[in-house]
């Protein structure tokens, strides 16, 4: 698989990954941990962690999501996609409920 390059993302995308990488470090700083120490815990290079913390797109969701349980950020980790805070797909979903219920109706009418 061909690695993904930075400027195929929007710019969006690579802000977040940037702010993203960003956090990690004040993080892992403010545990006093070395990047070559989260690197050993995480089983991965010292420049894997740079690399994460300077938002590269390469780096796996297993190292990051390692990474982020090592740091203690689990928890918020685990509501990123959350199913029950989607909004947009809940109303998205809420819609087609509606809309099939018309169509039943309309048929046995």
């Amino acid at each position: 698989m061909k690695p993904l390059a930075k400027n195929a993302l929007p710019p969006k995308v690579r802000k977040s990954l940037k702010k993203l990488g960003e956090d990690l470090r004040t993080a892992r700083l403010r545990r006093n941990i070395t990047v070559a120490q989260l690197a050993e815990r995480a089983g991965v290079s010292p420049g894997t962690i740079l690399r994460l913390e300077n938002g590269d797109p390469g780096v796996g969701m297993g190292t990051l999501t390692l990474v982020v349980w090592l740091l203690g950020l689990n928890d918020r980790m685990m509501q990123l996609a959350d199913e029950t805070k989607d909004d947009l797909g809940l109303a998205l979903e809420a819609e087609q409920r509606r809309k099939r219920a018309r169509k039943i109706v309309f048929k046995t009418e």
